[in-house]
């Protein structure tokens, strides 16, 4: 029987999500640690970019309530300066810690005092990265010592493929991201508000091309059919090009309320960063993986599911904005397809991908570099 273990994980953000889809994974993932027994303890700034930016939204303050609520089991402890940036601080929290996880959000100041104080108190130091910038800014990962970790779990065989390849590094694991089904499931009966949805951020131009291509497309086609968009980071121009499509804006949206929005909604789309479609193919968004949870039906822009996460049928891919308005029209014509395809989405999400799954999956990987 594996034994219990303390671990200790220093994030960006856990309370905040906005523009922190890492956020939505890694609440699951610390419950589901704790589910099995262990230790576990989280640690973030006081203040910081996600949580800045979220207190700014007419919905912030609500959005941290809710966090606080439905998440009341976690532990989580802020920090700022001077103890942020103070070696003895870290030496005495962590020296009772078997493993402590560093997200790569994090800065190279906190990542170097972290490999200081692993010397003198003994723990095993991990990094965890949940996105492109090994691939799109190699440098930047290079800034945080990761070839002096006690290893690095990404979330991708492609991402891993990068840390043994680019940085030579050997202790590489792979950790899928997942859904939190404790608090993403079916809205059985819930009435549908919109044909459409999708929640997503506009960001850095990495996608422009394809939401305008695979969503206001369709939208612009489909007068007769309801298109709702959430998110933030939406410039004016983007907002013109929504409306001028007739999809309706709906600002920024607490994770925790997508739950309700999808079970209000017919069916969703995955619309993958450039990042994920090209040089990290393979990796979906964490969105794929709550969506289905909530059991609507999903149609993905071109994306290769070159690890073989999902079985055949458990979404629709469009290779083209006409295919996408096709696949559309199929689904919100036959509701009894819509339901099959939900269905199959969902049976391969709890039989493979909840963050109870990776919470087991990382307790191997953390008694592995105990060893």
């Amino acid at each position: 029987m594996p034994r219990k273990l303390r671990v200790a994980y220093l994030a960006h953000a856990l309370r905040s999500d906005w523009n922190n889809g890492n956020a939505h994974f890694l609440r699951g993932l610390l419950r589901g640690l704790q589910g099995l027994g262990h230790e576990v303890q989280a640690f973030e700034p006081v203040r910081e970019w996600s949580i800045n930016n979220l207190r700014a939204e007419v919905q912030g303050e609500r959005s941290l309530e809710q966090f606080a609520e439905t998440y009341s089991d976690l532990r989580i402890i802020t920090y700022g300066a001077p103890a942020g940036d103070d070696a003895a601080y870290w030496r005495g929290t962590l020296r009772d810690v078997d493993v402590v996880i560093l997200h790569e959000w994090n800065p190279p100041g906190l990542a170097k005092l972290l490999l200081e104080v692993r010397e003198k108190a003994g723990f095993k130091l991990l990094f965890h990265d949940t996105h492109h910038r090994a691939s799109s800014s190699p440098k930047q990962i290079g800034l945080l010592g990761t070839d002096k970790f006690d290893g690095v779990v990404v979330f991708g065989e492609a991402l891993r493929r990068i840390y043994r390849e680019r940085f030579g590094l050997e202790r590489v694991w792979t950790l899928h991201e997942a859904a939190d089904t404790t608090v993403f499931k079916p809205r059985g009966g819930a009435a549908k508000k919109q044909d459409v949805v999708w929640i997503g951020n506009w960001g850095d131009d990495e996608r422009s091309r394809e939401i305008r291509e695979f969503l206001l497309r369709p939208a612009s086609a489909m007068a007769d059919r309801e298109f709702v968009v959430y998110g933030v980071r939406y410039p004016e121009e983007a907002l013109k090009q929504l409306k001028q499509a007739g999809a309706r804006y709906g600002g920024y949206l607490p994770n925790l309320e997508a739950v309700r929005v999808y079970g209000e909604s017919r069916l969703t789309v995955h619309i993958p960063r450039q990042q994920y479609a090209d040089a990290m193919h393979g990796i979906p968004t964490i969105r794929v993986f709550e969506a289905l949870a909530c059991g609507i039906p999903l149609i993905s822009a071109p994306w290769s599911d070159s690890e073989r996460l999902f079985r055949d049928g458990d979404f629709a891919t469009a290779r083209s904005g006409e295919e996408m308005q096709a696949e559309m029209e199929r689904l919100l014509g036959d509701e009894a397809a819509a339901q099959a395809q939900a269905q199959r989405g969902l049976e391969t999400v709890l039989a493979r991908h909840t963050c109870g799954h990776r919470a087991e999956e990382l307790t191997a990987i953390c008694e592995e570099v105990l060893q």
